[in-house]
């Protein structure tokens, strides 16, 4: 037994490389839906589907905890896979609760009114999907309120990303950022709302100027699971091999990956 992080592709190694570091001994099994990204692009039914597939076979490999490293995933799907899908001794967590703890300093435990807090302009960058399921909005308002929030959804960063091409991506972050800033001149705040954009983190603050403070999940998601996994210590499992797996070619995702996070990582078929 062992955690599970899904992922539509590649982006999802940014929490799992945080969560590594922040739990060695920790046995990880990463599957990167590589054969169907970018999510971003597709419907919430299409989502919902592979999203349950994806963690279906991370169950076949003993994880009955699976963090859903993916925030298209955890927008258009985890909600209804927590109500009407999920069996008994199994749990599926997203990447949002850390980041909005984060954002409004408490608890997702807190469960006392919404009220004000300090940050009242954000900036919430994420794909297509994400930003037309207003899933941020919605688990923000209830924990504060008398935030604004405005979201730019970033088409193509996701696929320059998974291409490689860094120039690209940086040009398209620049020009979401400056397209946003025109609605919003001023935001206090930024989210980083795909778990690929932590790679473009310098882009983003760069665009956004040095007095915006950019939030990013992987370290965020590894802390809260190392909270999570020690008040459930049943789900932390006993297995001690952490592998890589891919619906797509694993010789070209092992490649990508690589480049990715500048060390070897070899993926396997799922």
């Amino acid at each position: 037994m062992a955690v599970g992080v899904f992922d539509s592709g590649l982006g999802g190694l940014t929490v799992h490389q945080a969560i590594a570091a922040r739990m060695p001994d920790l046995p990880l099994v990463y599957l990167g839906d590589n054969a169907h990204a970018p999510y971003g692009v597709r419907t919430a039914d299409d989502i919902y589907d592979l999203t349950c597939r994806g963690v279906e076979r991370l169950w076949a490999e003993g994880c009955d905890l699976v963090i859903l490293a993916c925030n298209t995933a955890s927008a258009a799907a985890l909600r209804r896979m927590q109500e009407s899908w999920l069996p008994p001794g199994k749990r599926v967590l997203g990447v949002f609760v850390p980041l909005i703890e984060s954002l409004t300093e408490r608890h997702w435990g807190d469960n006392s009114p919404p009220r004000e807090v300090e940050v009242k302009h954000v900036a919430l960058f994420a794909t297509p999907a994400t930003v037309a399921s207003r899933a941020f909005q919605r688990e923000l308002a209830f924990r504060a309120i008398g935030v604004d929030v405005e979201a730019q959804p970033c088409g193509g960063v996701v696929d320059a990303i998974e291409d490689g091409d860094e120039m690209l991506a940086e040009a398209l972050v620049r020009s979401h950022v400056e397209a946003l800033k025109r609605r919003m001149p001023h935001p206090q705040a930024a989210i980083l709302g795909c778990t690929h954009y932590p790679l473009m983190e310098r882009t983003f603050q760069s665009a956004l100027g040095d007095g915006v403070k950019v939030f990013s999940q992987a370290d965020l998601v590894a802390e809260s699971l190392a909270d999570y996994l020690a008040r459930r210590p049943g789900f932390r499992g006993k297995g001690t091999v952490s592998r890589y797996l891919t619906t797509g070619d694993p010789a070209r995702v092992s490649t990508k990956a690589t480049q990715f996070l500048r060390r070897q990582i070899t993926f396997e078929p799922a």
